[in-house]
């Protein structure tokens, strides 16, 4: 059923979200800080553009919101200018963002006092699953607000799933970006490993990628890491944002997050090389560059 949605920024991720919900017959009116760019995607995918967050939104039955962090969210949210001035009662608000549990809650209740719904979920699949369609979604909220905004979301990803109230799924989020730290700092080693003992890299993943030892990041990375190539993918600076809200949440909850604490150290080591905005598989670039020393 075609709906008349909204899309608030237009980044590496949410362009390319927009586009796969206006192809899916949806009526789309987007939002970007730069509205050049939000002019763009309104000429590509025949859509249209506002130029506030408020105007974007206006009658619009679900909002789908994917910023940069915490501060960019509220930036957009709040504000005579931002979405929930314009937005209708009745409608569901949506932010892929990766952000903090806290802020996920309490936009969820700003939004409940002009009976507006809202959903968490921050997705993992990076700029390739957003440009193909075929994200994961993490969802928090009430069952009966996801049931209605699940068949939308499958316009840009390929499985989604709730996980419990708001705030549910930037938790999910948290774990996931865990697991990535440590399967990421485990190839970087076992490549860096292979390279010393003069072993064909190559040869070596095709062997061990068909036992326990495969992964994602082996799989998609191996080849670049060997090669030192890491202008592309998910930056090392949004990885540090995304640990380093695990590891306050950590804090809150009392889990112990020590591999966590030392790859996010790692990834400041890539910082300072001068690595921010690559790719986090270039953690192997810190352990090469120590190396030398």
């Amino acid at each position: 059923m075609s709906m008349k949605v909204a899309f608030i920024g237009l980044g590496v991720m949410g362009y390319p979200m927009a586009g796969h919900l206006a192809k899916a017959g949806h009526s789309v009116c987007v939002y970007n800080r730069t509205q050049a760019k939000a002019q763009k995607w309104a000429n590509e995918f025949s859509g249209s553009f506002a130029a506030t967050p408020r105007e974007a939104v206006n009658d619009a039955d679900i909002v789908f919101m994917c910023v940069g962090n915490d501060d960019d969210l509220r930036s957009v949210v709040y504000g005579a200018n931002g979405v929930l001035a314009g937005i209708k009662a009745g409608s569901i608000l949506v932010d892929h963002t990766t952000t903090s549990a806290t802020v996920a809650r309490e936009v969820a209740a700003k939004a409940a006092l002009l009976k507006v719904d809202f959903i968490d979920a921050p997705v993992s699949g990076g700029q390739a699953g957003a440009e193909n369609g075929v994200l994961t979604v993490m969802a928090g909220g009430s069952e009966a607000v996801f049931a209605k905004v699940q068949p939308v979301m499958t316009a840009f990803s390929r499985f989604s799933q709730l996980l419990g109230g708001v705030g549910s799924g930037q938790l999910c989020k948290m774990v996931n970006q865990i697991c990535i730290a440590g399967a990421v700092q485990g190839l970087a080693e076992g490549l860096h490993f292979a390279k010393q003992a003069g072993l064909d890299g190559e040869k070596v993943i095709e062997t061990i990628s068909k036992g326990a030892a495969g992964s994602w990041q082996m799989e998609n990375r191996y080849k670049t890491m060997w090669a030192g190539e890491y202008d592309f993918g998910f930056a090392v600076d949004w990885m540090r944002k995304d640990l380093g809200i695990a590891l306050n949440e950590a804090k809150n909850n009392g889990a112990t997050l020590a591999m966590t604490a030392t790859v996010d150290g790692y990834y400041a080591d890539v910082q300072a090389l001068g690595g921010g905005r690559y790719d986090t598989s270039s953690l192997l670039a810190r352990i090469e560059a120590q190396h030398k020393k």
